[in-house]
């Protein structure tokens, strides 16, 4: 048992397990924590939606319909593998359930599959599944021919493996909702052992993390040529140029500088040119191709 993640902890385990998250507006503060427990926390719940298409799936975890409020999971996958967030907190999820399930998940003394759950929501001894489980809801048709992506697959296991990561628990602390009550059938068109499997052999290796996006080359002002340096010359361009020069320690302005060319700039731009060697006629203040480029100029429109 466990006390659940913050809303922060809870999306940096999912990131550094690889998934592609989606953050639903407000999903940070939407729950039904006014409503029962949350926590202490025991492991993972995967369902399926009875439904197609991810946006409305969506709306529909997040708002619930009539006779279940939402939210309705922590989080929605979707077919292509993106697991979309809508609930931190309590979530009617799991509903009643068998506490020898709970019992079995707690421990992680069972062996292929929990014992077969004889409770449910209302039953006499079912116990709150709502506050003891994460619930992630899967689109899907549920029945049993509607497919499961490898990339819906791929993110049950990350998402599975993430929190068990993060809690310490082994692959045993995640059922599928058939193995919670005895009124469900989901998910179907998969089975959860071989998904334990999976989450199993996750764990014992390193986050697989996707690879970070190298992040783009800023682009830089091309060269406007040396005719362009004229005491009548005003551009942006101009000022962003004195800021660089400024940046480098080649400043000779007393005033800021402005879009107009001035000799403040000339005196400026001489000094760049000493920096980087030039003497002489090359130092004379008016740029040319090699020290411009060198002194790398943000792009102006």
């Amino acid at each position: 048992m466990a006390t659940p993640l913050t809303a922060d902890r809870f999306v940096a385990a999912l990131r550094a397990e690889g998934v592609t998250v989606v953050e639903h507006p407000g999903w940070r503060t939407h729950n039904r924590n006014g409503h029962g427990a949350w926590g202490p926390v025991t492991g993972v719940i995967i369902h399926h939606t009875v439904s197609a298409g991810t946006a409305n799936t969506v709306e529909m975890c997040f708002n619930g319909y009539e006779g279940l409020p939402g939210p309705l999971c922590h989080g929605v996958i979707a077919k292509d593998g993106s697991v979309h967030l809508v609930a931190n907190g309590r979530a009617n999820h799991a509903g009643g359930g068998d506490p020898s399930v709970l019992q079995a998940v707690i421990t992680e003394t069972y062996g292929e599959r929990p014992p077969g759950p004889r409770e449910h929501q209302g039953s006499s001894g079912a116990v709150d599944g709502n506050s003891r489980f994460y619930g992630f809801e899967c689109v899907n048709l549920g029945d049993g021919t509607d497919p499961w992506p490898p990339a819906q697959l791929d993110a049950i296991e990350r998402v599975s493996a993430a929190l068990c990561r993060a809690h310490g628990w082994g692959a045993r602390s995640v059922i599928g909702h058939k193995e919670w009550s005895d009124w469900k059938d989901d998910p179907r068109g998969f089975a959860m052992p071989t998904m334990r499997d999976r989450v199993r052999k996750r764990l014992g290796a390193a986050p697989a993390k996707n690879p970070p996006a190298k992040p783009a080359a800023p682009r830089l002002q091309p060269f406007p040529g040396t005719s362009f340096f004229r005491a009548e010359t005003s551009s942006p361009v101009i000022t962003a140029m004195g800021r660089r020069l400024v940046a480098e320690g080649c400043s000779a302005y007393t005033v800021g500088p402005s879009p107009r060319w001035g000799e403040a700039d000339r005196l400026s731009y001489a000094k760049w040119q000493h920096k980087l060697g030039f003497r002489g006629s090359d130092a004379d203040g008016i740029p040319g191709a090699a020290s411009w480029n060198a002194l790398k100029v943000p792009y102006t429109k």
